[in-house]
């Protein structure tokens, strides 16, 4: 396992692509991003190279959905445009050497209408595991808390789980954010050691307002140790939004035993 930086949230004090070299400097050895498209994708490996730093995953592109929209992935008459996002992400995962893209399955206000936007996600599930199995990139899907999100269709570990019963593929897993299932559910301790081998990734920030480790009321501790001895062997991945300046947030990093994670014992 590796730990890794979500510079989506992460560094924000510095553009984009000057938070790969900010991200290293900092102890990290890999980074994520939820989406890369607002910058090129020459400038953006640039960026890397020069960091020295691996990606490990980026999202396929949602649509409307960070703007308050419904996104794409769930949304019936959205088909096409789901495609389109597909090609999009794969050019950039491939230049990346991302080993994961993550779909948000998005919104569904009506909820007359689950069952046919959960048809439809399911589907576009299917069609993105399928296309990215080709080229050996894993597809995650994940779910999201309906309290910073309202609507947001898939909003538990147990819809995750039903999903991946259903569509049954070998290219698809869980993308397990134990700030939203915490919040949804709690007990994310047990719900990792259930899960750990339908994981594909993890990403983490405390609660209740998303911080960092040691800002909130979640046992960090014991939340690393169950991952370390659970059955998920991916990347576990910081998404948090710093209380203070990003490098001022890291104690974490050194406060808990984080060698299995190709952490070193004592930060440069």
């Amino acid at each position: 396992m590796r730990l890794a930086a979500n510079l989506s949230l992460m560094f924000t004090e510095v553009p984009l692509l000057e938070r790969f070299m900010a991200a290293k400097k900092a102890g990290f050895k890999t980074v994520e991003i939820q989406f890369p498209y607002v910058e090129s994708i020459d400038d953006l490996v640039k960026a890397k190279t020069q960091a020295g730093v691996d990606v490990c995953l980026i999202n396929v592109p949602a649509g409307d959905l960070m703007e308050g929209g419904e996104g794409l992935a769930c949304v019936p008459g959205k088909e096409a445009e789901f495609e389109t996002a597909i090609k999009q992400c794969y050019q950039y995962a491939k230049a990346l050497d991302a080993k994961l893209v993550n779909v948000l399955p998005g919104r569904c206000m009506d909820k007359s209408k689950q069952s046919d936007y959960l048809k439809t996600l399911n589907l576009n599930l299917k069609k993105a595991a399928s296309a990215f199995s080709k080229h050996n990139i894993l597809v995650t899907f994940e779910a999201v808390n309906t309290k910073d999100m309202p609507g947001f269709l898939v909003h538990s570990s147990e819809q995750m789980h039903d999903i991946m019963t259903e569509l049954d593929h070998p290219n698809l897993k869980m993308q397990f954010d134990i700030y939203h299932i915490q919040i949804m559910e709690g007990h994310v301790d047990k719900t990792i050691k259930k899960y750990g081998d339908l994981i594909g990734h993890i990403q983490f920030a405390d609660t209740p307002d998303r911080g960092e480790p040691l800002s909130g009321n979640l046992n960090f501790h014991d939340i690393f140790e169950d991952i370390r001895y659970s059955h998920y062997h991916g990347y576990v991945s910081a998404e948090y939004k710093p209380t203070t300046k990003t490098e001022d947030t890291l104690q974490w990093m050194q406060q808990f035993d984080l060698k299995f994670l190709d952490v070193p014992a004592k930060l440069k």
